[in-house]
């Protein structure tokens, strides 16, 4: 059986400052006396980018911590979001704001009303992987730009209905900054060198919380990426682990992350078992998805507020315009 296990990393050094300590703040090197004086100009900060986002799924984890990373990045949060159930007289919290929570029932009169308040709203969807599809059109249908974090769901109808409608959405599989530009290295490879891993074997597993219904969106990626270097794999022997005693002990993932975490291992054998390859990235929590999701709002703003032609992206745009705080 694969291991998610990270191997063992050395503590790092120290850092050393060199120099004397003048104060609390201290510095880098000895200053003469009869150093001429040197002219700094300070340049201004660039200003902070604000607008609204809506965040749909603020009963979820996932949504939640997206609703948290925008505020702190001084978006202006909407206080309304959507369950699939009808749950009346119920408000989620993120900072300041008391965030409405609305039925599915109440979805098209509600976010026509934040349009009217909020005409430049962008919305990040992060529900259940049934609600893909209807959530979209609706998006579309109002003309909604929206960012697609929630996998699942028909994904040539998603993409159908956003340009059907002509409509402004970014949609991945995968908001991690760097789990991205992993994939975007895998795409490379893939392309400069197909068949090069031609009659290896591929062993995939991948681990996440109990509540992830679906498999893996980026395994399914970097495993499309590995067909294209030559790998026959079937996708029904991908190794899924939902059990948190086997996350535990067989994976390890730290306790306190059982509830949120994203552990892949991709592990390739030679014809003639002499070669191994091992491929894998472990993520503990949910912030580098939630920070990746608002860098992916705040571009797909920009893109509007632009008018730019293009209507569809994906988080490989939003690294290639280097949009990463």
């Amino acid at each position: 059986m694969l291991s998610l296990r990270p191997p063992s990393m050395p503590s790092p050094a120290p850092w050393r400052r060199r120099g004397t300590l003048h104060g609390a703040a201290g510095t880098l090197q000895r200053v003469s006396a009869a150093s001429p004086a040197v002219t700094v100009e300070v340049v201004a900060p660039p200003a902070r980018l604000s607008f609204p986002i809506l965040v749909n799924g603020c009963t979820g984890k996932m949504g939640l911590s997206v609703a948290e990373a925008a505020t702190s990045s001084g978006l202006h949060l909407v206080p309304v979001s959507f369950s699939s159930r009808d749950m009346l007289d119920r408000t989620v919290q993120v900072g300041h704001t008391h965030v409405k929570i609305y039925g599915p029932s109440a979805r098209e009169d509600v976010l026509s009303s934040v349009i009217d308040e909020f005409p430049d709203v962008v919305v990040v969807d992060y529900t259940a992987p049934d609600s893909v599809n209807a959530n979209a059109e609706l998006y579309c249908k109002l003309g909604l730009p929206f960012v697609m974090g929630t996998t699942g769901g028909d994904r040539q109808l998603l993409y159908k209905s956003v340009q059907d409608s002509n409509n402004y959405a970014l949609i991945s599989p995968q908001m991690g900054k760097q789990v991205v530009a992993f994939l975007a290295a895998m795409e490379i490879m893939a392309e400069q060198f197909p068949g090069a891993f031609s009659g290896y074997r591929l062993e995939v597993l991948e681990s996440h919380q109990a509540g992830k219904l679906d498999i893996s969106g980026t395994a399914k990626a970097v495993i499309e990426c590995f067909e294209k270097l030559g790998v026959s794999y079937d996708m029904n022997r991908m190794v899924k682990i939902r059990d948190p005693e086997q996350q535990l002990e067989m994976v390890g993932v730290p306790e306190e992350h059982i509830e949120g975490h994203a552990f892949h291992l991709y592990h390739l054998t030679s014809p003639d078992d002499s070669v191994s390859f091992e491929f894998q990235h472990n993520v503990c929590g949910r912030s580098i998805y939630a920070e990746g999701t608002v860098d992916a709002a705040m571009f797909l703003h920009r893109k509007v507020r632009s008018n730019d032609p293009k209507r569809i992206y994906d988080m490989i745009d939003v690294l290639r315009e280097g949009s990463m705080r």
